[in-house]
């Protein structure tokens, strides 16, 4: 997708997890980074990662480390505005921002073209993921040219959940099916670490006997 740049959300507190970069244990032998890395790369132009504190952390996976534009860990949202403004400056032949949370390693292959024909066929503004019933706002494709009403919706309104802001814009929800297995199950907990690691040994497994 060439206009489209692609940002994994790494910049919370992972409280559920006791603190830490959650993204950075380890599943199947390789960090939970690398699973979303290897799901999302080949789906956008350029790949970039959206954590706060020392980027050194994280220079094994050749990624662009860019931080909060706004303090506080003010959650995803500040994420997507920090994803569009840095594509409005470095990226400005993309038109479109893609978001991946850091924890989710199943991500579906065709995740950013179904997201992009939803919104060139229900002539609609941005887009986001939904599996099993439910809206995974934080997997979304979203406008740059709307980085300037997102700055202020959260600068001057305080704004900080994602639904709040879509729900001023025509969103459309794409759905995926969870069976066999729901693609944007996402590693909160620590017991979701041997579900995942399950799941990995299932289709490694799966694989070797191809």
């Amino acid at each position: 997708m060439t206009d489209v740049l692609g940002m994994i959300l790494a910049g919370g507190l992972s409280r559920r997890m006791g603190g830490g970069d959650k993204c950075l244990r380890l599943l199947g032998g390789r960090p939970l980074l690398s699973h979303v890395i290897e799901r999302a790369r080949p789906q956008v132009a350029e790949l970039i990662l959206n954590a706060n504190g020392d980027p050194e952390r994280f220079s094994p996976f050749g990624l662009e480390v860019v931080s909060d534009v706004i303090d506080g860990f003010a959650g995803p949202l500040a994420g997507v505005l920090t994803g569009m403004e840095w594509v409005a400056t470095h990226r400005p032949d993309c038109r479109w921002l893609a978001t991946f949370p850091g924890d989710t390693p199943f991500l579906p292959a065709d995740l950013i073209g179904r997201l992009l024909d939803a919104v060139e066929r229900e002539g609609a503004q941005m887009a986001c993921a939904a599996s099993a019933g439910r809206s995974h706002p934080v997997v979304g494709l979203w406008p740059v040219a709307l980085r300037d009403d997102l700055r202020k919706a959260m600068v001057e309104e305080d704004m900080r959940k994602i639904l709040d802001w879509t729900a001023r814009y025509r969103t459309v929800e794409v759905e995926f099916a969870a069976v066999p297995l729901d693609p944007f199950f996402n590693v909160n907990r620590p017991e979701d670490f041997d579900v995942a690691e399950r799941t990995v040994l299932a289709v490694a497994d799966g694989v070797s006997r191809e």
